[in-house]
């Protein structure tokens, strides 16, 4: 590590992983050559492969946080209490920050205090064709204020940077959330802080998405999820219609899996209802009606 004042030695990175041994050894490759000197912790989500093994004989010097059981994006949680830094960069065993995105994030954050958590552009496979969710967030309709990048109420939790104070204040990911749009509670609840995220094109993540998915079950729980949300911070009117519009738009399959799912957790969800002040949830309305 730099000097203790120098602006890397501000940030450290977080990277996810769940059984891709072989993924998080390039991931680990590209981010270890950064110039940014920059703190690598793995947080291993109870993996049942080599991964553990090939830390060890591969990375030593990559910190390693090993949980008995997997429990999804919450992970990070794991990792944002084990560092001390004022940052955090998030990435996932198949994503990793291009040369110079942390220091730009530091500097960023550094000027911008009301912001919580940066997006930053994803570049997909080998060709690095841009993410079209890039393009959604770059067309953000929210108030832009005197932030340095469109207004979000979402990111992509793989390819953030966020605040760890603001993280730690809003309770990081919900394990019961699992995996899939998990960031869209923490969110919100961010932003009910008054907290904001942007969306900043000039960082850049490349993502080669593993070929280890469950795609079926991940748009399961994606709906699962985004009506749960709903659920437990919209007001009851706006939780209703948006609730209908997200089945409407559902596979039909997915809608009545997604649906069933969801009503299993309907007692739990209530237990945690809290709505969100009327400006988010306008928000909220906006970007999702």
């Amino acid at each position: 590590m730099r000097e203790a004042d120098a602006p890397i030695s501000r940030i450290a990175a977080v990277i996810l992983t769940h059984n891709r041994v072989a993924e998080l050894r390039r991931t680990l490759q590209h981010m270890l050559s950064l110039a940014a000197a920059t703190a690598v912790v793995v947080v291993d989500n109870a993996s049942t492969d080599d991964t553990a093994a090939m830390l060890a004989t591969d990375f030593p010097q990559v910190r390693c946080v090993r949980l008995a059981v997997n429990i999804g994006a919450a992970a990070r949680n794991a990792g944002v209490a084990y560092v001390d830094t004022p940052y955090v960069a998030f990435c996932d065993d198949d994503t990793w920050w291009a040369d110079g995105a942390l220091e730009r994030a530091v500097a960023l954050l550094d000027a911008h205090p009301q912001v919580a958590v940066l997006c930053a552009r994803v570049l997909v496979g080998p060709e690095g064709r841009e993410d079209p969710t890039c393009a959604v967030m770059a067309a953000s309709p929210l108030p832009r204020d005197n932030l340095p990048g469109p207004a979000l109420l979402g990111f992509l939790a793989g390819a953030s940077v966020v605040r760890r104070e603001a993280f730690l204040q809003a309770g990081g990911y919900e394990p019961r959330l699992f995996i899939g749009g998990e960031e869209g509670l923490l969110a919100l609840d961010l932003a009910a802080r008054g907290w904001r995220l942007v969306y900043a094109a000039a960082l850049t993540v490349h993502h080669h998405p593993s070929s280890q998915r469950d795609s079926a079950r991940r748009r399961k729980l994606l709906l699962r999820n985004a009506l749960w949300i709903c659920w437990m911070r919209m007001p009851a009117g706006m939780a209703a219609y948006l609730s209908w519009r997200l089945l409407r738009a559902a596979r039909r399959d997915i809608r009545m899996a997604g649906l069933r799912a969801a009503l299993r957790g309907l007692p739990w969800t209530l237990t945690r209802r809290h709505v969100v002040p009327q400006d988010v949830a306008r928000w909220y309305y906006a970007l999702h009606s």
